[in-house]
């Protein structure tokens, strides 16, 4: 399944990572999801070189009545995914899919609509400590940290820099991948303005969000009734825009942005060493 080659063979099983970017070789890409691994495997990938680990981070939230609450999960396993194939020497870990999300009593934020899931930012970041320390035991010398919603990416680059003082002097370092987030609201959204689209995006459920779960995973889009509804507003779950004229097409141009962002900023942070 994951026959991982000796460090002498690094060159080799990174270029069969690139070659399977394409549709033609994916069926011989390797194994990058840890989950799906056994423990004698990601042993070896870890002697074979492959010292850096995504954690992606995602979130049960409402997301208007047209896409599905699992959304941010489906989407930072997959980008994930992609991301590490293309670095060559990646892992991902299981999606972290209970975040911040509101209040529970008063109900506030997205916990004030049925099919979201919240924890307390101490849990959260607790969590974070934990599973960054479980890698580090193991050999993996970069954690990176890729969140998939804005609503608790201040709290997770806290606890990055957090776990990183913990670590002085142990040679793996932590890390907030800001760039796959941020390029949403920047290079993306000016994109699809640059479109004619400008009255569409918004900041939830809308266009942008609509259009990146399309290119990701179709089936969590409730495509047909979203074609025949009337524009949903803040009290369906939409925070601004339109997610009426949404496609795959549009969310292909986010998609690509955020990997290209991700790798580079990893890239470059492997290239300091720790």
């Amino acid at each position: 399944m994951f026959p991982f080659p000796g460090p002498k063979s690094r060159a080799a099983t990174l270029a069969l990572v690139l070659a399977s970017t394409t549709p033609v070789a994916a069926r011989a890409a390797p194994q990058v999801e840890f989950q799906r691994l056994t423990w004698t495997e990601i042993q070896n990938a870890i002697h074979a070189g492959y010292d850096t680990i995504i954690v992606p981070v995602g979130g049960t939230e409402q997301s208007g009545p047209y896409i599905a609450v699992g959304k941010h999960n489906v989407r930072a396993q997959a980008l994930a995914d992609q991301i590490a194939r293309t670095l060559g020497n990646t892992l991902v870990a299981p999606v972290i899919a209970y975040v911040p999300e509101g209040g529970t009593s008063p109900r506030t934020s997205h916990m004030r609509f049925p099919g979201t899931i919240s924890v307390t930012p101490a849990v959260f970041s607790g969590l974070l400590h934990s599973v960054a320390e479980s890698f580090r035991v193991q050999g993996f010398r970069l954690v990176a940290f890729i969140g998939d919603h804005g609503g608790y990416r201040a709290e997770m680059c806290r606890t990055a820099e957090d776990i990183n003082r913990s670590w002085a002097r142990t040679g793996a370092r932590a890390a907030c991948i800001d760039d796959y987030y941020t390029v949403i609201s920047g290079a993306y959204d000016q994109a699809l303005r640059a479109r004619g689209l400008a009255a569409d995006v918004g900041t939830h459920a809308e266009l942008s969000d609509t259009s990146l779960m399309l290119a990701v995973d179709p089936s969590m889009v409730r495509t047909e009734a979203l074609r025949t509804a009337p524009k949903p507003g803040p009290a369906d779950g939409v925070y601004g825009g339109d997610p009426r004229p949404s496609t795959a097409e549009l969310g292909e141009i986010g998609v690509t942005m955020q990997i290209k962002a991700a790798v580079a900023e990893i890239r470059k942070l492997q290239n300091q060493g720790g």
